[in-house]
């Protein structure tokens, strides 16, 4: 077989394992297998550029982005107006009836995703611009972030015009938002507050390849070609888009009066929690584009569409106490100890309180009732305090200046607005640090839960993530409800952790700011932790995507003692804390110890799939031109950097010559 036909067969391959995910939601391979495909690919064409295309899958992630450029919008992505009561949809659907004069009139009710809207432009057929709604006029240009998301075909497959217009709702999985927030919280960043604005922000992002690791969907709703409706009737756009690669909603359907919309709405309130993602209510429009043009728009909305709400999942109930958790870093967060209340179906006693500012612009005091929202499977918000039902018997809060697990204080640094405790030891801690470490992303030791870990502290086994190597099967099996055979198993899964690698390993020993793409960067430039460990601030921060925050952190880490006993201990214990063989295979002489600097626009790479040739072997990247500089990889339309390059008297290669240097 040759190159070209493998490329064809691994697109081909790659084209239908997407359908089958998205359309038919009956996948044949895993996660990992498609991933190994679509990286069979990037390294053929890596090494054959002149056979990449557009409409590639390997080409859904470029490189970064300035700014984002305004795009005007052809037809304007007009609001809705909305109904909440079944009332007033009944009055709108009075009213469509009264403007068709008689004629044959029915609607497409769907699901109302609770996202943000984009418009998708393909000319002849390929995904050439996407942008945001913005303010129905005017939006971001958003292309090579839209090519991230897998359920949007960067192809048309069947009955495309010369110009198509797809409109969508891109939002996150409620799953991929947990585990979106699980990852930031590991890493003591601040967590979004809903799916909506974790997808409407990382849209908006200037990184593509973060984009990408967001693994954000869409589903579409509208298709246009030019400024006309491309089809005679709403229903035939899901039809379009399904035969196209879409990930079409499969909660629609075609009601030929209000009675029909009314029970589909409410047999959606019944599954909508068992959705994997969030919902506010349903959306009806006039099936016939005919009779939507000719019934036209208000100012601010289609006369031809409403969108009928669910009631707000709110309650009120009262606030029984405030508890404090103790994180991994040490932060002390609030929770609000609520007296049990019904809300959406689930019995709610618990609810988020963030941190101790949000206490006090809640004023909120002990006994006092409180309203509070739950949004799907989230944890629910307390969002405000009913002051009118205050009768004096409330008390106020003080946030705690000690650890609640062991006493040690709690400062809050100035500029912060999270307290922790200054006990590194401490209980709380050391079980959450364990934990980190043991997660699929990091060490993947799989068996060592929560309760194990609480055991393993509590009675002295664990004091540290270096002494879960020299636990030994009678230990584990001696505790209560474990067994010989769970803990052979569990020695076996740390034996096996110690081949991770060193992506893993950085991930997992907890240095703050580094999270799994960070460690990877500072894997595949360092090779070793001991050349990492000896790295100093300023040869951290030059490297492509480490910042100076980042580079400090790192850099204090390895200077702490306790640390660097951590490694020796988990060094001794055979912990592989170098790249792999394979990696290792690749470090080219004429790039290790060297510094590049990318500028220009390259035709056969995009910056993140060049930085990371370079970095393979043992190279690094800048975002600079300095003295330091080995060599300039100039692309077309190259500026400033090439001309202080050629000033300062850095080599400077042509695209050609680097694809050369790399082959």
């Amino acid at each position: 077989m040759s190159v070209n036909e493998e490329i064809q067969l691994l697109r081909s391959e790659i084209e239908r394992h997407s359908d089958l995910y998205y359309q038919s939601d009956a996948p044949e391979i895993s996660d990992y297998d498609f991933d190994q495909l679509l990286e069979r690919l990037k390294a053929l064409e890596t090494e054959h550029p002149e056979l990449i295309t557009p409409d590639s899958p390997t080409q859904r992630v470029g490189g970064k982005a300035t700014s984002l450029k305004p795009f005007t919008h052809t037809v304007a992505l007009m609001s809705l107006d909305n109904s909440y009561d079944l009332g007033e949809l009944k009055a709108f659907t009075e009213r469509c009836e009264k403007l068709a004069e008689g004629r044959k009139l029915d609607y497409v009710a769907e699901l109302k995703i609770d996202g943000l809207s984009v418009s998708l432009h393909y000319e002849n057929g390929i995904l050439v611009t996407g942008a945001t709604r913005g303010d129905g006029s005017q939006g971001d240009e958003v292309t090579q972030n839209v090519k991230t998301i897998r359920s949007i075909p960067l192809k048309l497959k069947a009955d495309a015009p010369a110009h198509a217009e797809v409109r969508g709702e891109v939002f996150l999985s409620r799953s991929q938002f947990a585990k979106i927030n699980a990852e930031l919280e590991m890493q003591d960043e601040k967590t979004f507050a809903n799916p909506r604005n974790c997808a409407s922000g990382t849209l908006r992002m200037l990184d593509s390849a973060v984009v990408a690791s967001r693994r954000l969907d869409m589903f579409p709703y509208d298709a246009f070609t030019g400024a006309s409706k491309m089809f005679a009737t709403h229903a035939e756009v899901f039809e379009w888009c399904g035969r196209n690669g879409f990930n079409v909603n499969p909660h629609r359907r075609v009601c030929a009066n209000f009675d029909e919309l009314a029970a589909f709405i409410a047999e959606m309130e019944t599954v909508r929690d068992g959705l994997d993602y969030e919902i506010d209510g349903v959306v009806v429009k006039v099936n016939s584009t005919a009779l939507q043009d000719e019934f036209g728009t208000t100012t601010k909305a289609p006369r031809w569409a409403i969108a009928y709400k669910y009631p707000a999942r709110q309650a009120t109930t009262r606030l029984l106490g405030i508890g404090i958790q103790v994180g991994r870093t040490g932060a002390l967060t609030p929770v609000a100890h609520l007296e049990p209340t019904l809300l959406a179906g689930t019995t709610v006693a618990r609810a988020s309180l963030h941190n101790e500012d949000e206490i006090k612009r809640l004023d909120l005091k002990i006994g006092d009732y409180v309203m509070i929202e739950k949004s799907g499977e989230i944890i629910p918000q307390v969002l405000s305090v009913v002051t009118a039902k205050r009768d004096g018997s409330e008390t106020e809060f003080e946030f705690p200046t000690v650890c609640p697990v062991c006493n040690s204080s709690a400062v809050r640094p100035e500029g912060e607005a999270v307290r922790r405790c200054t006990n590194d030891v401490c209980p709380a801690k050391v079980k959450a640090r364990v934990l980190y470490f043991a997660s699929r992303k990091a060490m993947d030791i799989e068996g060592l839960g929560e309760v194990l870990v609480e055991t393993l502290v509590d009675n002295g086994s664990v004091n540290d993530v270096a002494d879960l190597y020299d636990l030994t099967v009678e230990q584990i099996s001696s505790l209560e409800r474990m067994a010989e055979k769970s803990g052979t198993n569990l020695i076996d899964q740390i034996e096996a952790s110690k081949t991770r690698g060193l992506q893993r390993l950085l991930y997992g020993i907890d240095i703050r700011h580094v999270g799994e793409r960070y460690a990877k960067i500072l894997a595949n430039h360092f090779r070793s932790i001991d050349r990492l460990a000896e790295a100093s601030v300023e040869e951290l921060d030059d490297i492509h995507e480490i910042g100076l925050a980042v580079a400090e952190s790192v850099y204090e880490w390895f200077r702490d003692e306790r640390n660097i006993d951590l490694i020796s201990r988990l060094k001794s214990a055979g912990v592989k804390t170098e790249t792999d063989a394979a990696s290792t295979a690749l470090l080219d002489e004429r790039f290790q110890g060297r510094t590049f600097v990318l500028t220009g626009k390259l035709e056969n790479y995009t910056r993140d799939e060049a930085a990371k040739l370079i970095e393979d072997r043992g190279g690094r990247v800048s975002s600079s031109v300095s003295k330091k500089t080995d060599y300039v990889v100039a692309g077309s339309d190259a500026g400033s950097k090439l001309t202080k390059a050629e000033n300062l008297g850095v080599a400077v290669m042509s695209e050609n010559e680097f694809a050369a240097m790399i082959q």
